[in-house]
């Protein structure tokens, strides 16, 4: 697989990363496409073992989807913005600090963008429950379950 065709596939997830951030934009299937791109391009067992655990891990989202509150923006009284500036985040504290950095990042940003919104620390904590009770945690689960499945794309792509 030449450079360019791996620098298009990780801009496709990075779409659809971002995808997971805005509703009715189906970000896990466009991350789920890339990996799938990248293993019938590449045909090695590594490149085989990614797909089969991203498309285990999809499937393991999607039975987790109705345990989850639903999804409902307006709920929450915080504006969009920061639910994408926690989004954004998220992806990056992932990269930054492996793993654990995309629930602190995403978690953190929102607190941040609260508290600096509603002026004090207590006001920006009782925002912080009330949005991850109307829509952060189904967001959450499903932007750590894509961003899982870019870190283990990214972590072959640098072992082989």
């Amino acid at each position: 697989m030449s450079v360019w065709q791996l620098v298009a596939v990780g801009l496709v997830m990075l779409l659809g990363l971002v995808g997971v951030l805005v509703p009715g934009v189906p970000g896990q299937a466009i991350v789920w496409a890339a990996v799938l791109w990248w293993a019938l391009t590449d045909m090695t067992p590594a490149a085989w073992g990614v797909l089969i655990g991203a498309t285990a891990l999809m499937l393991l989202n999607q039975a987790l989807k109705p345990l989850l509150p639903p999804r409902r923006p307006g709920d929450s009284g915080a504006p969009r913005r920061t639910l994408m500036i926690g989004g954004v985040a998220g992806i990056v504290g992932f990269f930054v600090v492996p793993v654990v950095g995309g629930i602190l990042g995403y978690v953190g940003a929102i607190f941040g963008a609260e508290r600096l919104r509603l002026g004090s620390r207590g006001a920006g904590w009782a925002s912080v429950r009330s949005v991850m009770r109307a829509t952060g945690y189904a967001v959450l689960v499903e932007l750590f379950c894509c961003l899982l499945v870019a870190g283990a794309w990214l972590g072959a792509m640098l072992w082989s």
